[in-house]
């Protein structure tokens, strides 16, 4: 099983980079947007979680910056109906941390804004992976507070942009100066947007 991959990173082509390892094997790999917009450029050395996904047709490598994404990557494929398309782009949307407050909290709505998620299916992860999920820390500070970061993308969202636009927005604003008020985080995320 190919739990982690070190190498260098050759290429990145939307949700897939690229890496060469030291014994001269290339391997494919699908991540999320974060990690996507965490990783060096090409030419760097990398280092991923993997979760290998192996099938009649194929098999595909997954790969996270963190035990704890890859651990709720898995936990979401435990859901009936829940391939690993799907649970990279809940990852990729909410981010570990929000998937498992989201399913916690009941957050229906919050899990439905990610494409591809409808009420079904979101009732669906919340009634089978509850339990699953109990053990598992949240270790953002701004989704454990409760969160300015949490109000302003809720804000965000209930102004129709996606929970990926708004993630995006607040880490700018965020990554500038700390706000500690979701009223002024949303405003001056709202900015980023235009």
């Amino acid at each position: 099983m190919i739990a982690g991959l070190a190498g260098t990173l050759t290429s990145r082509d939307g949700d897939r980079v690229t890496i060469a390892t030291a014994g001269g094997v290339i391997y494919e790999v699908s991540v999320p947007t974060r990690v996507l917009e965490q990783l060096p450029r090409p030419g760097q050395r990398v280092e991923l979680q993997t979760v290998p996904i192996i099938r009649e047709d194929g098999w595909s490598l997954y790969g996270f910056d963190s035990e704890r994404e890859k651990t709720v990557f898995q936990k979401l494929m435990a859901a009936s109906g829940v391939g690993p398309r799907l649970a990279l782009a809940i990852i990729s949307s909410l981010g570990g941390d929000r998937v498992v407050l989201a399913i916690r909290d009941n957050e229906i709505g919050l899990l439905c804004s990610v494409k591809g998620v409808g009420k079904k299916t979101a009732e669906k992860l919340i009634v089978e992976l509850k339990d699953r999920i109990k053990g598992l820390q949240v270790e953002s500070p701004d989704v454990a507070r409760g969160d300015v970061a949490g109000q302003a993308t809720k804000a965000l969202m209930n102004l129709g942009y996606s929970a990926i636009e708004a993630d995006r927005a607040i880490r700018a604003v965020i990554s500038r100066q700390p706000v500690d008020d979701a009223g002024e985080l949303v405003k001056e995320s709202l900015k980023e947007l235009r």
